[in-house]
This record gives C-alpha cells, sequence and structure tokens, in this order.
C-alpha cells in the first residue's frame, strides 16, 4: 500500500475514535453546508455507530448535541445525527486539500491526517464497488434492484454545488446521493421513487441501489439513481430565459403537465386522504408564522394579514384529498432533457421532521412552491419582471389542470394559504443564511398579506 495512504493497525484504528475525532469534529462539523446547528455550538458529540469499510475509512454515524436535554423515555437525545465517510492517511495529497478536516493530536489516531473521504476517488470508487454487490458491512446494508447491474469502474466526480446532502456522479451514469442528516426511517426520496417506478411514472429516475443502517435505527443512508447526463435544471433554465428575453409559458405548461403526472401516480401509489384538514392545517401554518416572526422582525407588521390569510381556510373550497407530495418543489428539484421533464429529490424539507414528510399533504403545497420560484426567478434580474413570473404561474396552473382534471386557480383561498406558508418559510430561510435575499420572499409577503392576491 502507498505510503500516502497507509494507517494504524485496524485494532487500534478502531479503538475510541473521538478521542481523536472530537475536537476536529466540532470545529469542522458546524462550517459544513448540510450542517442544521450553524448558529450553535457542539457541545455534546457521540458516537452512534462505526464501521471501517476498508483500511483507511471509517463510516460513522454521530450524534451532536447543543446543550439540549435528552428525549423523552432516553431513546435517542435530542439533537441530530450525521452520517460521515472520513479517510485516515499518514499524509494527505495536496490534491485533498479542500477535504482536509484535522491532524489528529491525541488518541488511537494522534499523528494521523483526517480528511472528508467523498472527495477522495479512491474512496468513492470502493463506495460504489459496495453498492455493486448488495451485501452487509457490519450494521450497514447494501442493496438493489437486481434488474438493474451497476457498471464497474465508473469515474467518480463529487459535485460541488450546495445543497443539503453530499452527491457523488459516477462516469455521467449515475449518481449517488450521500444523505448527511440522518433520520430513523424509510427516506423519502428511496421511498417515493421505488414506488414510482412501480407505477410505471418516467418522469422519476428510478433508484438502481442504495444503503441503509440498522443501528441504531433502521435508517436510509443514501440512494444511487440514474445520472440525467444532458438535463438542465429548471432554474438554470428559467434565468436563461429571462436574460435572453425568451418566452417561457410553453415549458411552464409543460411543467405543469409534468408535475400533475407524478401526483397522480403518488396519488395511486399511497394511500389517499380526505380533502385537506383546514382547521388543523391553518393552526400549524399560524404556529410557523408567530415563530418566524419572533425571529424575523421584519415580518411582524404584517401578520395580521398573513393570519387572514390562514384563517380563510376554514370557509374555503377543501380542495383534492390529501396524498403523498414532493414537499419541497421548486424549479431547482426539475429536470429539462430534451423536451421531457423530470422530477427529483423527494426528500421533502430536511429541517423538518421525518415522519411529517412522509404523511399525506395536500397537493397544492407543491403548486404553491413552484409558484413562489417563479417568482423567486423573476427578481433575480433588475428591473424586475412580475408580468414575466405572472405568465409562468397561469401556464404552469392551466397545464396542471390540464393533466389533473382540477384547476388550481379556482381553489384561491386554498392556493393563497399555502403560498403564504411558503413565504413565511423563505422569509425565515433567507434571513438565516442568505440575507442579501430577504427582499424576493418580503415582497410576496407585503403582496400576500395587503392585498390578498
Amino acid at each position: 500500500m502507498p505510503k500516502t495512504a497507509s494507517v494504524r493497525p485496524r485494532r487500534t484504528l478502531l479503538a475510541d475514535p473521538l478521542a481523536s475525532l472530537g475536537e476536529l469534529l466540532r470545529q469542522w462539523l458546524p462550517r459544513q453546508r448540510w450542517f442544521a446547528g450553524k448558529d450553535r455550538p457542539v457541545t455534546e458529540l457521540s458516537l452512534l455507530s462505526m464501521t471501517e469499510l476498508y483500511p483507511g475509512c471509517l463510516h460513522l454515524l454521530v450524534h451532536t448535541g447543543h446543550g439540549g436535554v435528552p428525549a423523552p423515555g432516553g431513546a435517542t437525545p435530542a439533537g441530530d445525527c450525521y452520517q460521515l465517510l472520513l479517510g485516515v492517511r499518514e499524509h494527505l495529497s495536496p490534491r485533498l486539500g479542500r477535504a482536509l478536516i484535522g491532524r489528529a493530536e491525541e488518541g488511537p489516531l494522534a499523528g494521523l491526517t483526517v480528511y472528508d473521504a467523498l472527495h477522495d476517488p479512491r474512496s468513492a470508487q470502493l463506495l460504489l464497488e459496495r453498492l455493486r454487490h448488495p451485501g452487509a458491512a457490519g450494521p450497514l446494508r447494501f442493496e438493489g434492484d437486481r434488474s438493474l447491474p451497476v457498471p464497474a469502474g465508473l469515474p467518480p466526480r463529487l459535485l460541488e454545488a450546495e445543497q443539503s446532502n453530499s452527491s457523488l456522479v459516477y462516469g455521467d451514469e449515475l449518481i449517488l446521493k450521500v444523505f448527511r442528516r440522518i433520520q430513523p426511517g424509510v427516506n423519502p426520496d428511496l421511498e417515493v421513487p421505488v414506488a414510482l417506478a412501480r407505477q410505471g411514472c418516467h418522469r422519476v429516475p428510478a433508484p438502481v441501489a442504495w444503503f441503509r443502517t440498522t443501528h441504531p435505527q433502521e435508517a436510509t443512508l443514501g440512494v444511487l439513481q440514474p445520472y440525467l447526463r444532458d438535463a438542465s435544471d429548471g432554474w438554470a433554465l428559467a434565468l436563461r430565459a429571462l436574460e435572453t428575453g425568451d418566452d417561457f409559458t410553453a415549458q411552464a405548461h409543460e411543467l405543469g403537465q409534468a408535475t400533475a403526472e407524478v401526483h397522480l401516480a403518488l396519488a395511486s401509489a399511497f394511500p389517499t386522504g380526505a380533502p385537506g384538514e383546514n382547521e388543523f392545517t391553518a393552526a400549524a401554518m399560524t404556529e410557523r408564522l408567530d415563530s418566524a416572526a419572533c425571529c424575523v422582525p421584519a415580518l411582524k407588521p404584517f401578520v395580521p394579514g398573513l393570519r387572514a390569510a390562514f384563517g380563510a381556510l376554514a370557509t374555503c373550497d377543501a380542495g383534492p384529498p390529501a396524498q403523498r407530495v414532493h414537499g419541497d418543489l421548486h424549479l431547482g428539484q426539475v429536470l429539462r432533457a430534451g423536451r421531457e421533464w423530470f422530477v427529483i429529490d423527494f426528500e421533502g424539507e430536511p429541517s423538518r421532521p421525518l415522519a411529517e414528510r412522509r404523511t399525506a399533504q395536500s397537493p397544492v403545497r407543491d403548486i404553491a412552491g413552484m409558484l413562489r420560484s417563479f417568482d423567486y426567478a423573476a427578481r433575480q434580474r433588475r428591473p424586475w419582471r412580475p408580468e414575466w413570473a405572472r405568465r409562468c404561474r397561469e401556464a404552469f396552473c392551466a397545464g396542471y389542470a390540464a393533466r389533473a382534471g382540477w384547476d388550481p386557480r379556482k381553489k384561491h383561498g386554498l392556493l393563497r394559504a399555502y403560498e403564504t406558508d411558503r413565504a413565511v418559510y423563505e422569509v425565515l430561510y433567507e434571513a438565516r443564511h442568505r440575507p442579501d435575499w430577504l427582499p424576493v420572499p418580503m415582497a410576496a409577503i407585503e403582496r400576500l398579506a395587503v392585498r390578498g392576491d
């Protein structure tokens, strides 16, 4: 084995690794895009699971806390669980400089360099090999659709785009999403595409392989799917149309049709509920609004008008039956390859509990998310193009109605409430992560609260 990859003996490597890694991870984790507790120091760090995937690469599930208390019953402590793949070497090559976590000063790894192994092509290739050959490694289970063999030798590259997970592309043929923040249960980004594939829905790439853990609780860790190499995401296409002055209504209409097709397939694949429990929904939306207003003072003047939008749910049309939905639909979650739209990333909003993301909800929630996305795109260029957003919104709803058999525009009160709830979420997100973008959702807040559009 080359000197750059040499490590301590396995029996030493697996002995109390947090004695070496604890302080390094406390410093490194809050700097990662996918870490949920950026505004709080990591005061608690514990090891939930560890597996040596191969010499020099550790798979860890770690629990982080921020001074909280254990959950009721003491089953799982309050806080978050994160998946880490850590490489351990005596010396790190310059090409892996961006992957550096640090050099261990004490404990069993003292004197060794620790890094994020997903940046290492060798580690990425060995991870693909695990997925090519279903089996177990400690509590880890590597599984897949045996009718869809995984090719060998595909060169890996780590996507650098900001996201709440990490993604590896293999030879422009497959993409592996490695979930970072882990919650017990089946992740919707595995559950939903598998179910839609069984329905024959071609709008969603079908999973080829996946891996999960059985300890400390059952949880999905990653999903391998076909990579649409010549596709462009809806956000990039919309911005390009705005830049060149091209019309985007035909694409928006087709996207509405594609969204309706996915919703229809979801309604067939999963149990549906009664038309929206609007009283409960209004209470939850109002609670989120009040919480956001406490964090973002700019919201406070609009709270009465926004509450009115939610209160109107009690008397408006109940709308279509509740069903499984995407949960976080926007232009960045759709891809266009040729003349076809595809929908990806069914994980939902990662900040929300997994059980909530797997519940039946009104399909209007997805529609509202896409309508807000058209508004976001229109505001990326100056002067603002409100008429561009309005035309796209109309075209999207018309396309949806043509496939779904009901028109979102005729559910005015319901659509306004869900769009308002989405805008409140956006205000809180932008205030925390991208303050320069805060005027975008605030403009929608003013429209929805004052004019009630």
